[in-house]
């Protein structure tokens, strides 16, 4: 892989910058324009492209994100027992015409020698791994696929993060990638888009959400030996019938309302690797019985009526499984919702439609468009809000109390637009993408809802032990690709993860 270091500057002074804090020292923003032409320009771009989609969105953030160390009772009392770890984060942004992208790797110890500890006003660098996905990573799909991966998008690790899983959500790939070496070593087409891939709890399998093309597909994985196979057969997501009779897919313009598109969104993944919880674009979702060695099918379903569109980010605690619905499409611009299965009432036989019901746990309206999670302590529920720019925190703990939103506009960022989360092995910072001036997915043009100007990577300090939290650090990435003239940025984030080092 191409791979170089970067040194990123951070502005003096804002490295600390407690959100709470009055008269602390501002970055130089942008023109009071900016957001606003932004997100007109950001209509051209993400209108442009026939294989997003007006509909098409992205995905939040799957079971592993919030599982990747023992979790402790993080507070704002310091970093004593710090675990080493590093955070992938992905632009999905062009590195040549139509193709790459660039994956950026940060150590945790380059990031607290940057200063967002303490020391801010020294306004040291922070040293990044840049990853050119248009170098081996291209080199490989071409090889093996014929054809080059576009838009990179999500990123997750297996249980044992020797391995990197990355979808390519404007074409079909995904990318395995051996994590220590920093090398492809596997590329699979899926078909019309891979929006998010997720490994098994096992690592026997990745569960694949072909959103255009419509259908839940499944990876035979051997992560030893890097051996990935697609399974043949696939299931269905447009055409036949449920269980009960009804109609898989019934179309919006017959003026149906069960489920009138059926783009796979996020896949999530019970703890047991038993069942796939499928949320859809248009509203509904499917768990399906998604363990290898059997054919992938629809064990219950839900219509639109109780579960919202867009839902991009799920987490199990205990035998709740909590999962979001969001924004980003033309049919439901902003939404915000979050419910909770109990998963011990799934068996193996088919239930009736709507059934187990979901308990709705969350609900805002207005600008709001939740996408991502994570979860703090084994107890508190973060999931982000992009167009509203704040993190809603659950209690699961205390009846699944709704906290106080953890606002993260302020002196780091005026509109920092949160995306996917990921949480340190020691529960003190949770690491979320931050969206650029020209979202490249899951933003409607007149509603700018994944709109950001601060694209790069937040970090935010865990306080009062998961129940609220602060936005200390920003770090920009940038793209401004010499391909079109570089004179236009169009960095983008969106894919983060943690991995322990």
């Amino acid at each position: 892989m191409i791979v170089e270091t970067r040194r990123f500057l951070l502005p003096l002074g804002v490295l600390s910058a407690s959100l709470a804090l009055t008269g602390c020292t501002q970055p130089t923003p942008p023109p009071a324009d900016a957001t606003a032409d932004a997100r007109e320009s950001a209509a051209d771009v993400t209108g442009a492209e026939d294989i997003t989609a007006p509909d098409a969105q992205d995905a939040e953030l799957p079971r592993d994100v919030s599982d990747t160390g023992t979790a402790t009772d993080a507070t704002d009392a310091g970093d004593a027992g710090v675990r080493p770890h590093e955070i992938w984060l992905v632009d999905q942004s062009d590195s040549v015409s139509g193709s790459g992208g660039n994956l950026w790797i940060y150590r945790d110890d380059a990031l607290r020698a940057g200063g967002f500890e303490t020391n801010a006003e020294a306004g040291a660098g922070v040293v990044a791994e840049r990853i050119d996905l248009a170098g081996d990573a291209r080199a490989l799909c071409l090889a093996e696929t014929g054809t080059a991966p576009t838009r990179p998008h999500m990123l997750l690790f297996n249980s044992t993060h020797t391995h990197a899983v990355l979808s390519f959500v404007a074409s079909g790939h995904v990318l395995f990638i051996d994590a220590a070496r920093r090398t492809p070593v596997s590329c699979i087409d899926v078909g019309e888009q891979a929006h998010a891939a997720v490994p098994s709890p096992d690592d026997r399998w990745v569960l694949v959400a072909n959103q255009n093309g419509k259908r839940l597909q499944r990876i035979a994985s051997n992560f030893a030996t890097n051996t990935f196979t697609l399974e043949a057969a696939s299931l269905d997501l447009r055409s036949g019938t449920t269980p009960s009779g009804a109609p898989v897919e019934d179309l919006a313009d017959a003026g149906a309302r069960v489920r009138p598109d059926n783009a796979p969104i996020c896949p999530i993944i019970d703890d047991a690797g038993r069942l796939g919880f499928i949320t859809l674009r248009g509203g509904g979702l499917f768990v399906v019985a998604a363990r290898l060695g059997a054919p992938l099918s629809i064990l219950a379903e839900y219509d639109r009526d109780t579960v919202a569109p867009n839902g991009c980010g799920g987490i199990q605690v205990g035998n709740t499984m909590y999962i979001n619905s969001g924004g980003g499409t033309a049919a439901t611009p902003f939404m915000n919702r979050v419910y909770a299965f109990d998963v011990s009432r799934f068996g193996a036989s088919p239930t009736p439609p709507n059934t187990p019901a979901p308990r709705l746990v969350l609900q805002r309206d207005g600008r709001v468009d939740s996408h991502g999670a994570a979860l703090v302590n084994r107890r508190f529920l973060w999931f982000g809000d992009r167009a509203a720019n704040v993190v809603n925190v659950i209690d699961t703990a205390d009846g699944d109390r709704v906290l106080t939103d953890i606002r993260l506009e302020g002196a780091l960022s005026s509109d920092p637009a949160p995306d996917l989360m990921a949480i340190a092995p020691d529960q003190s910072r949770v690491y979320v993408s931050l969206r650029g001036l020209l979202p490249l997915s899951a933003n409607v043009a007149d509603a700018g809802n994944a709109v950001g100007n601060t694209p790069g990577l937040g970090v935010i300090r865990v306080t009062e032990g998961g129940r609220s939290g602060v936005l200390e650090t920003v770090v920009r990435v940038s793209n401004s690709s010499s391909f079109d003239g570089g004179t236009i940025e169009r960095a983008d984030p969106h894919g983060v993860a943690v991995r322990p080092r």
